[in-house]
């Protein structure tokens, strides 16, 4: 189990690490689209500014879908996109919701998601209706109007909160998001190969 000494609080990342996702099953979707360079649009490590846009709640998953279809010259219909976009989303094991649950009897826990309107959406219909209840708050970036790996973001996710850096633990899989929380003072965890069961199971 890893070690929480000092730690009070502890920020989940969703995608990665509480749910299990593969991007590549979305890249497949649009190549089967006729959209050979998707991954130039979106990617985990290097977002377009169309996706930051979505990300953060200033269009709307109809305007993204046009502005694919802009792109990428491509014509497909409203729930072709949905279909493939929503592809990298996969289950979420009720293991981890267990040790998530222990976890809140004991810390006080945070979950902040680089998400977007259809991804949101989509993820609600395939987990139990009271998970966002497991922490004391929850941060979606479309709709908080911030996303990782903005310094900003986690300030205000500090400040609202009243958490002290170095009480605080974050959680994720993506090392820019990891760096950025690190130049704040927030001690962290890269999610690699294990998963949180293993790693904070009892």
């Amino acid at each position: 189990m890893q070690k929480l000494e000092g730690i009070k609080n502890i920020i989940f990342d969703l995608g990665g690490v509480i749910l299990n996702i593969d991007y590549q099953l979305t890249v497949n979707g649009f190549e089967n689209l006729g959209i050979d360079n998707f991954d130039e649009i979106f990617s985990q490590h290097k977002q377009s500014t169309l996706s930051d846009d979505f990300e953060t709640g200033r269009i709307t998953e109809y305007e993204f879908y046009e502005g694919i279809k802009s792109i990428s010259g491509k014509a497909f219909t409203f729930e072709e996109y949905k279909i493939a976009w929503n592809a990298l989303l996969l289950d979420l094991p009720k293991k981890r919701i267990k040790v998530l649950k222990e976890l809140s009897e004991k810390y006080r826990l945070f979950l902040f998601s680089n998400t977007n309107e259809t991804h949101y959406k989509e993820f609600v219909t395939k987990v139990e209706s009271d998970f966002n209840t497991i922490f004391e708050k929850t941060y979606y970036s479309h709709q908080f109007g911030k996303r990782k790996p903005d310094s900003d973001s986690f300030s205000s996710i500090l400040n609202e909160n009243n958490l002290i850096a170095d009480e605080s633990l974050f959680v994720d899989d993506s090392i820019q998001h990891i760096e950025s929380a690190n130049s704040l003072g927030i001690r962290t965890l890269l999610i690699q190969e294990k998963p949180i069961t293993e790693l904070f199971g009892s």
